[in-house]
């Protein structure tokens, strides 16, 4: 890692280096919660600033690593990897100015000579036909975590828009996973240490959960919005009327004025899926007007005298189109 790579876990949680676990745990969950890509949808730059939280806490909040990262600093990770594990066999940098090389690659290669590894996973000291092999030996440019996963996790649109805690199995495990109000479909879950084990004795990768809402018979997402269709009646479109339109929270009395078209939009306002924000965006009703099919004999009457005495002609601007 080069020195210009070095990341101040200390500095991006907002503590000091001094900072007791309590008030790490604290500071990483108040960033935690500002930057969660559910609060964030589609913001690259809370996305990345959230990894590099999740990153700074792992480190911190393990003694072992802690304590690596506050002797060896930015080669914290490759130290822990030094050949012998750890053990009496480990050299103690204790004190070394790291500073005078250019990465850790450097400083190996003065310290060992050039270091590579063998095929079929041993370590060979001095040249290699494959040049400076430290990737895989010290974790360097390798990253020694498990793989993570990504798996699809169907909802229903009212488990969606409430939230709910749902139990899964994941490999032999079963974990319960809380899915917060407002999950819309495309956005991901992430568990922490759920996913592929690492080969090399690192952390476990970790589990993304893509939601899929399943098709509901009413609401259906137009953008960050939910959209219905409300059918009405034609004297309703001609006179206009107060009518009842379902929303997530139940009914509301909507008013329809008079002259509306078929396939025109009343927008209720707040009336439509969670934010981010904790609030509510809008419910698009697409007025749709339906003809009756049986009639009465006096509804039949009314609608031919209507038709005798109507004034307008809805297709008189279709007289001026032409090839």
């Amino acid at each position: 890692m080069a020195a210009t790579d070095f990341r101040d876990y200390y500095g991006i949680l907002g503590v000091s280096k001094g900072a007791s676990a309590d008030e790490i745990k604290r500071a990483y969950r108040k960033l935690a919660r500002q930057y969660h890509p559910d609060m964030n949808p589609g913001n690259k730059t809370a996305e990345a600033r959230f990894k590099e939280v999740s990153e700074a806490y792992e480190v911190l909040s393990d003694t072992e690593k802690r304590q690596k990262y506050d002797q060896f600093g930015q080669y914290w990770k490759q130290a822990g990897s030094w050949p012998g594990g750890g053990g009496a066999g480990q050299p103690d940098f204790g004190g070394f100015d790291f500073g005078q090389y250019r990465n850790f690659d450097d400083f190996i290669n003065e310290l060992l000579g050039r270091f590579s590894t063998t095929p079929g996973g041993g370590r060979s000291y001095g040249p290699g036909p494959g040049g400076f092999g430290v990737d895989d030996a010290f974790g360097g440019r390798t990253s020694t975590s498990g793989a993570d996963l990504e798996s699809n996790f169907a909802l229903s649109l009212s488990e969606a828009f409430h939230g709910v805690q749902k139990r899964l199995s994941v490999g032999n495990e079963v974990i319960d996973v809380r899915i917060p109000a407002g999950a819309k479909p495309g956005s991901k879950i992430r568990i922490r240490g759920k996913g592929q084990p690492s080969p090399y004795g690192g952390s476990r990768g970790d589990l993304y959960l893509k939601i899929e809402i399943r098709p509901h018979a009413f609401f259906k997402f137009d953008g960050d919005n939910l959209t219905c269709d409300v059918p009405i009646a034609p004297d309703e479109a001609v006179l206009g009327a107060a009518i009842e339109v379902p929303t997530p929270d139940g009914m509301v009395t909507v008013n329809v004025p008079s002259g509306v078209r078929s396939g025109q939009s009343l927008r209720l306002r707040g009336k439509g899926w969670v934010t981010p924000k904790g609030d509510r965006s809008d419910l698009l009703a697409k007025v749709v007007i339906i003809p009756p099919k049986d009639i009465s004999a006096t509804e039949r009457e009314l609608y031919e005298k209507i038709r005798a005495n109507r004034t307008t002609d809805p297709r008189q601007d279709l007289r001026q189109v032409k090839l």
